[in-house]
């Protein structure tokens, strides 16, 4: 299993997981998402080493269809997207039921 973590954004995104010791990550200017985020998610999906990448949510809405079916469909690596509201509730848990195979938050009886 890959242990790698990489994040893919705007420089202002991805300095604070770089600060926190991320070594692996895709810079995407703010002006040209459209060209450039594709490509980034593309290098990471390539990367064996990577098994998490983290994104904004707000820039899957840039990704074209195919690269975001490839994102939702991913499952080494997973993809998590933080910001607007993405990670509470179900979305969070949804994702991390996707990246380890289990939903550590089900409580005893809950039958989800």
């Amino acid at each position: 299993m890959s242990e790698e973590i990489a994040v893919i954004g705007s420089p202002d995104f991805t300095t604070g997981f770089r600060l926190a010791g991320v070594r692996r990550w895709e810079r995407v200017a703010d002006d040209d998402k459209d060209a450039d985020l594709d490509d980034a998610v593309e290098a990471v999906l390539e990367d064996d080493d990577v098994g998490i990448v983290v994104m904004h949510h707000d820039d899957l809405e840039y990704l074209s269809r195919e690269m975001k079916h490839a994102v939702d469909t991913s499952v080494e690596p997973v993809f998590v997207t933080l910001g607007s509201g993405a990670a509470g509730g179900t979305g969070l848990r949804e994702q991390i039921k996707r990246a380890i195979g289990i939903d550590l938050m089900e409580e005893e009886g809950d039958s989800e």
